[in-house]
């Protein structure tokens, strides 16, 4: 049993002994990763299907990679890139990654675990079809909103905390209630609002 000494490249195993000397075989000294970055950088605590692609150099034959102390699942390796895709985490937040070669470990980029976002109220919940109505979504789990939609339309909107989301509601062709969806890395959730014409229309 031996140490490695320091190395470079595919080196001869050479063993000496009072017999004489033989080569073993070969060597492979491999570089050591490095990591540049991530995507996408967010995911539902629950775990994702999606793939995930981490980026960085020195990564062929990458072994293991762990979001934090959860390992993920490797789906493909190349140099530049390792395709994952994330566990369940045991709790919401922004983890290390790490991957993990025959030439060492590296650290990188971050990858946040978010909770599945939920509604609990939409005020005003009424506005005339002709939108442009500020509304306030309140709910949990809405930091890191990427769509507002109404009945499907996406509608501009601004993030005030994890627990308040303001939007301005589209137009709409007909009226009636329908959904006010969010959607999150960590999923979606609907409220309502309801279109109304306006007098005379």
């Amino acid at each position: 049993t031996v140490t490695s000494p320091a190395g470079a490249g595919v080196v001869p195993v050479t063993v000496t002994t009072a017999g004489g000397t033989g080569t073993l075989g070969s060597f492979y000294y491999m570089p050591t990763p490095a990591l540049t970055g991530i995507s996408p950088d967010a995911g539902p605590v629950s775990g994702s299907d999606q793939e995930i692609v981490i980026t960085g150099r020195n990564l062929a034959g990458a072994i293991d990679v762990y979001f934090g102390s959860t390992r993920a699942v490797i789906q493909s390796v190349s140099n530049t890139q390792v395709t994952v895709r994330a566990a369940h985490a045991p709790a919401p937040g922004a983890v290390t990654v790490t991957v993990i070669t025959s030439g060492g470990s590296a650290d990188g980029p971050f990858y946040t675990y978010v909770d599945h976002p939920t509604i609990t109220d939409v005020s005003p919940s009424a506005g005339p079809t002709s939108g442009g109505t500020g509304v306030t979504i309140t709910g949990t789990g809405l930091n890191y909103i990427e769509q507002v939609t109404f009945h499907g339309t996406p509608a501009p909107f601004s993030v005030i905390s994890d627990t308040t989301v303001t939007a301005v509601s589209p137009p709409s062709a007909t009226e009636g209630t329908f959904d006010v969806t969010v959607t999150t890395p960590g999923g979606t959730s609907s409220g309502s609002f309801t279109y109304v014409s306006p007098p005379g229309a």
